[in-house]
């Protein structure tokens, strides 16, 4: 059951690659709220070498069975949001994001294309004060020794 989302906008890079078997390289290298009002697409930066833009209307949305993963990514060293992508017209356009670990290793292991972003700290303040409201973590169980 959801329980909570959050508009949210993805900086996607193509990079200029010489090498012999691609000419580019596509990424997801940024996430940030989207307070409204975004085109849906907007170039934030061109050149021969490397291109920013930014593309809203998605959504982070928070799942009552995803707790596990939400905590798992919130105590990593480094906590991340996932985005997975499609080619459309000639760009790398984000389809779906999670900040759910599970689901991240999930988009990695689908054979899509995506990344792991840095988790800005709007978006790791929201994650954490729902699971601070919505979750208690499973004990968790040691070795057992006879």
């Amino acid at each position: 059951m959801k329980m909570a989302s959050m508009p949210i906008a993805v900086i996607m890079q193509r990079r200029a690659l010489q090498h012999r078997w691609a000419d580019e390289a596509w990424s997801a290298v940024g996430v940030v709220p989207d307070r409204g009002n975004l085109p849906r697409l907007q170039i934030l930066g061109e050149s021969q070498e490397r291109d920013y833009y930014l593309v809203s209307g998605l959504e982070l949305e928070l799942y009552t069975d995803e707790h596990e993963g939400y905590y798992e990514n919130v105590i990593a060293p480094e906590s991340k949001v996932f985005v997975l992508w499609r080619m459309e017209d000639g760009r790398a356009m984000p389809a779906r994001a999670s900040v759910s670990y599970v689901e991240g290793t999930r988009m990695f292991d689908s054979g899509e294309s995506a990344d792991g972003v840095t988790m800005p700290a709007e978006i790791y303040a929201w994650v954490a004060g729902y699971l601070r409201e919505n979750y208690t973590p499973k004990p968790r169980r040691g070795r057992q020794h006879g």
